[in-house]
């Protein structure tokens, strides 16, 4: 598999918030968020205690001019909401296609941010990808209703490794066609 840099990243406008590209500014709220077990349990890659650094880190990585993965923060200041309500991203994968992962700040819980920005970024389809992926874990029946709603149909069971957990966690997998 080939890695194509990714240079441009747009900002996607919604009613309640925007999904913008992240900024070193954005630190402190995503390193509070994170840092939440609640928040690093239902994803892959965060780990729990969040390590010195790491915030910076997935920034820095954020903004590199040769990213695979576009990240984007909720931003809800344009409505009067928070700076960063969570945070949204697209890993470019081969053929066209991407990888969804999300993750939306407790206080958010149950609002339907997380459905609305997934729709959000599919409607846009900023790499104009011919196909999306996303997994969750099966204790985390709420992601699996927002990608549901967002269109995603449920392809099958599988594994993903939680670093917070350190722990191999069952997962349902979920695909959008685009086209």
């Amino acid at each position: 598999m080939e890695m194509i840099p990714i240079t441009d990243q747009q900002a996607i406008k919604t009613d309640r918030f925007d999904l913008r590209p992240l900024r070193r500014a954005d630190c402190g709220p995503i390193e509070m968020f994170a840092g939440d077990q609640r928040v690093a349990q239902m994803t892959t890659s965060i780990a729990h205690p969040l390590a010195p650094g790491a915030t910076e880190a997935f920034i820095a990585r954020a903004l590199a001019a040769n990213r695979t993965e576009d990240v984007w923060a909720i931003d809800g200041t344009r409505t009067g909401g928070a700076e960063v309500m969570g945070v949204i991203s697209l890993q470019r994968m081969d053929r066209q296609q991407s990888e969804v992962a999300y993750w939306v700040a407790p206080a958010y819980w149950n609002t339907h941010l997380a459905s609305e920005a997934v729709q959000a970024l599919v409607e846009a389809n900023p790499m104009d990808n011919d196909t999306m992926f996303a997994c969750v874990f099966q204790d985390n029946p709420a992601s699996a209703k927002v990608l549901t709603n967002a269109g995603f149909a449920f392809i099958g069971d599988a594994e993903g490794y939680c670093v917070a957990r350190n722990a191999t966690v069952p997962t349902w997998t979920y695909v959008r066609k685009m086209r």
